[in-house]
């Protein structure tokens, strides 16, 4: 399994969801994980390991991935436990050296970084920093073989089908797989539903409003046939989705699509959306759409990941 490696994107803001996971696993609330020192005993939350691992001991060891896939959210876990460190005001706390880059390739058995630091903090950590790393590497690893099997120039896209607050993360992990995300929220894009189109009345209404309302977004309209599809080309939309069509209605309505397009001059990209299998790209990609989405990058199984006292 192969990633494609970005280096250059942005890993976003991850400080509220860490503390929440730390503060579900301790039983604690999760202000308490964001104030420096602010709670000294913290890791006596951890009831196992204040019983039987002593207060001086030191952890050294290794994550090993356990099985192929896609390295994502190192970073995401070293933050787990800087944080957890920081809250129970340990000057040298728990350090994390990555062994690989985001978007590595990882076989079963490999080290992916280095851990070491004072045992009760790792050990407090390391649940919340594995899933992490779990769910991540798992979207990575979903998004590197959708977009490996749709080749270059056919986009595989993402949708907003995340686990609660994990939206941001998961997009990121989609971007370190090598596929692409669709808009972020209901915010940075307009996307024109059915329900849109029967409060607007029709959908060229539907895209003369939204490019009145929202002027310097992009308008995608969602369609369910080749009509509709013909209908917001010519209403002037920037993107369409459709929904649910089979390869036949699909070659129909991009070259419908097309051809309309040409006679206004413009560019339409155009997405396949809505039973959307991985054995079906090829014949997507062959019936023309620019792109197609899915839900199976964000919500993928996850990557299984083990912390390993020792090794090399």
């Amino acid at each position: 399994m192969t990633g494609r490696q970005r280096p250059l994107v942005a890993i976003p803001p991850a400080d509220d969801i860490i503390a929440l996971a730390l503060a579900e696993d301790l039983g604690v609330d999760a202000s308490q994980l964001r104030l420096p020192g602010g709670a000294p005993d913290l890791l006596e939350r951890d009831i196992t390991s204040a019983a039987l691992v002593p207060a001086d001991a030191v952890f050294e060891g290794h994550i090993v991935v356990r099985s192929e896939g896609v390295l994502c959210g190192l970073p995401i876990a070293a933050r787990v436990w800087a944080m957890l460190s920081s809250a129970v005001g340990i000057a040298r706390g728990v350090e994390v050296e990555p062994l690989l880059p985001e978007g590595a390739g990882v076989s079963a058995g490999t080290a992916v970084a280095r851990v070491s630091g004072p045992a009760r903090a790792v050990l407090a950590g390391e649940r919340s920093a594995l899933n992490a790393l779990m769910v991540l590497s798992g979207v990575a690893t979903a998004a590197a073989r959708w977009q490996a099997e749709a080749g270059d120039g056919f986009a595989v896209v993402d949708t907003r089908k995340t686990l609660p607050g994990l939206r941001g993360l998961s997009k990121y992990a989609v971007r370190i797989g090598g596929a692409h995300n669709h808009r972020v929220g209901l915010y940075d894009m307009v996307l024109v539903k059915d329900n849109h189109i029967r409060f607007a009345g029709s959908i060229a209404e539907a895209v003369a409003k939204a490019r009145l309302h929202a002027p310097d977004l992009l308008v995608q309209v969602e369609a369910d046939t080749a009509e509709q599809a013909i209908e917001a080309a010519a209403a002037g939309a920037d993107m369409l989705l459709l929904d649910n069509m089979d390869d036949a209605a699909l070659r129909l309505a991009v070259g419908a699509v097309r051809e309309v397009a040409a006679r206004r001059g413009a560019q339409v990209l155009i997405e396949a959306s809505g039973s959307v299998a991985f054995e079906r790209l090829a014949a997507l990609r062959e019936v023309g759409v620019d792109r197609v989405s899915t839900s199976a990058l964000t919500l993928a199984p996850p990557l299984d990941y083990g912390l390993d006292e020792g090794g090399e």
